[in-house]
């Protein structure tokens, strides 16, 4: 029995000097898996770095160009209020122009009127004659009716049905 437990003992050594080789190797396996992993871990921290750089270069960018955006639009919305005063302005100044004019050719058709109404009707008729049909409307229009009918009985009667004809159209 003494026999049986030295082999015992012996093989159980041996297993145990089997095992530590078998450890030790594992040992070595995972030192170098560890190296590996420990440079791994570096680069994956150096792309973590410069994908941060990136992002805060990104983000800054991103912020100048918001900025300068910004900007430009208070820049462009500056100029329209501009140009709408502007227009405002000339709208304005469009009106007055109209209202001036208006008041021109209303004097100046008075004017007319008056030199028609002190001519005789023969004379004026004769001038109207020669006068196309709007023209001689627009005048006859700001005269007295009696005057007018004055006028209307000594022209030539085609002349002076197509004036007739032309001052009801204005009339409507």
């Amino acid at each position: 029995m003494p026999v049986i437990f030295v082999f015992f003992l012996s093989v159980s050594a041996l297993w145990a000097l089997e095992g530590t080789e078998k450890l030790f190797e594992c040992t070595k396996i995972f030192e170098a898996r560890k190296g590996e992993l420990l440079v791994e871990l570096e680069r994956l921290d150096e792309q973590r770095q410069a994908l941060e750089a990136l992002k805060t270069a990104t983000d800054e960018l991103l912020n100048n160009k918001e900025k300068a955006l910004a900007e430009k639009e208070k820049t462009v919305e500056a100029k329209l209020l501009e140009i709408k005063q502007r227009e405002a302005n000339v709208q304005k100044i469009l009106e007055e122009n109209k209202q001036v004019l208006d008041t021109l050719n209303r004097a100046k058709m008075d004017r007319i009127s008056q030199t028609y109404s002190k001519m005789k009707a023969g004379a004026a008729a004769q001038i109207l004659n020669d006068m196309n049909v709007s023209e001689a409307s627009k005048i006859l229009q700001v005269l007295k009716p009696k005057t007018v009918g004055k006028i209307l009985s000594k022209m030539e009667s085609k002349k002076a049905s197509g004036i007739t004809l032309e001052l009801t159209k204005t009339v409507k």
